[in-house]
């Protein structure tokens, strides 16, 4: 979009978006001239677009997989290999390039504009979110060849490291974050990802955590005690892959506030402000004069708190996704105000979302059949109208 205004009904607030930025922000009504397109929203409600701290782009096809509750992540890779081979081998012969552009909108339609993958960098062309991909993955202790030379290599010096750490509930994988602190020599700037038997003394050696609770409760029936590790270091929320955590950020969202462990704005910050600080994201995780045009309207519950209702929130309540200025997602009910520059509907395509229409940019449908013809029993999230 070259300009837009996105008008409250409720009197809150214009935001005037020129290119990739935010120009100007305004009390409702100030901004939408007469000539200038725009939308209007009624009781909707607009956050920055989402990061995610934590996915594995080309991981998304599976289902969850666990058989029982774990002690650590050792013992589900084993199980899963042993009685989840036919599931496993399913999804893998699916090209990796299509599973990661489905990782790609199933974060999309959750409202998410930032992902980091963990793994080894990903060949993508023209994403539809920003993918990050400039720290250095390392799986874990347990699984990643020479860790010990790696997490020191003169050629990371300056970029950030995110290892799997501390996935677990018994000794050992309190010792494996030892370990880590002990082997970070150079002291790199190590990013902790899951840290469920970690405590305060060690989040002190380590530059983040990122926080995956839905993943931590499916195998393991327990999460990391954020409430201390966050008067430590800081805490970034990661969704993990549909491996061990539900396709829906929002749910998982809801997980970690019912745990009662972060409050509510903080939880807001894990997913914005934080991680923009944290990986460097100049100008992301804020709706502020000058920020990156990454912004989602939504719909959601009623008669709530503004708080409220973003937690109340499904990936079927959201009416707009804007990337970068332009527009990723839109609700069909939204059609007949889409008359913007550089808007083509012919370069989306159509999808219901819980029984909701949803245009989303490039082929969504097509994806879908092409990832079926290799394995038809993939069960996607979303329907083809």
């Amino acid at each position: 979009m070259s300009q837009v205004s996105i008008t409250g009904a409720e009197g809150l607030m214009d935001i005037r978006i020129r290119k990739d930025k935010i120009l100007e922000l305004a009390p409702a009504g100030s901004l939408a001239a007469e000539r200038e397109e725009h939308f209007i929203f009624k009781q909707a409600i607009a956050f920055p677009g989402l990061i995610n701290s934590h996915d594995h782009l080309d991981f998304n096809l599976f289902p969850q997989l666990g058989n029982r509750i774990y002690n650590n992540y050792r013992e589900w890779g084993r199980d899963i290999h042993n009685a989840n081979k036919a599931e496993i081998s399913g999804v893998l012969r699916i090209p990796a390039p299509l599973r990661t552009q489905w990782g790609i909108y199933k974060n999309l339609l959750n409202g998410i504009t930032t992902v980091v993958n963990h793994g080894k960098p990903l060949a993508i062309r023209d994403p539809l979110i920003t993918v990050y991909q400039r720290s250095r993955s390392l799986h874990s202790p347990a699984f990643e060849r020479n860790w010990k030379l790696k997490i020191n290599s003169p050629f990371i010096k300056g970029r950030p490291v995110a290892i799997h750490l501390g996935e677990g509930t018994d000794e050992e994988s309190s010792r494996e974050i030892d370990s880590v602190i002990r082997w970070n020599i150079f002291k790199r700037n190590v990013i902790a990802i899951h840290g469920v038997a970690m405590d305060r003394q060690q989040a002190s050696a380590f530059r983040a955590l990122i926080w995956c609770p839905a993943s931590n409760y499916f195998l393991l029936n327990k999460t990391a005690p954020v409430n201390m590790l966050s008067k430590q270091i800081d805490i970034m929320l990661g969704t993990d892959s549909t491996l061990t955590a539900n396709w829906n950020l929002w749910e998982q969202l809801r997980i970690a506030r019912n745990g009662k462990m972060i409050p509510d704005k903080e939880l807001l910050d894990m997913l914005t402000g934080i991680p923009a600080k944290t990986w460097g994201l100049a100008g992301c995780g804020n709706i502020a004069e000058g920020c990156q045009a990454d912004l989602v309207i939504a719909a959601g519950k009623r008669g709530v708190s503004v708080i409220d209702r973003f937690f109340s929130l499904n990936p079927e309540d959201l009416l707009l996704v804007i990337h970068r200025g332009n527009i990723r997602m839109i609700d069909a009910a939204l059609l007949n105000q889409a008359n913007l520059p550089g808007f083509e509907i012919t370069r989306f395509s159509k999808i219901s979302v819980n029984g909701r229409l949803k245009y989303v940019e490039g082929d969504l449908p097509g994806l879908m059949n092409r990832i079926s013809k290799y394995y038809p029993a993939v069960a996607f999230p979303v329907s083809m109208p």
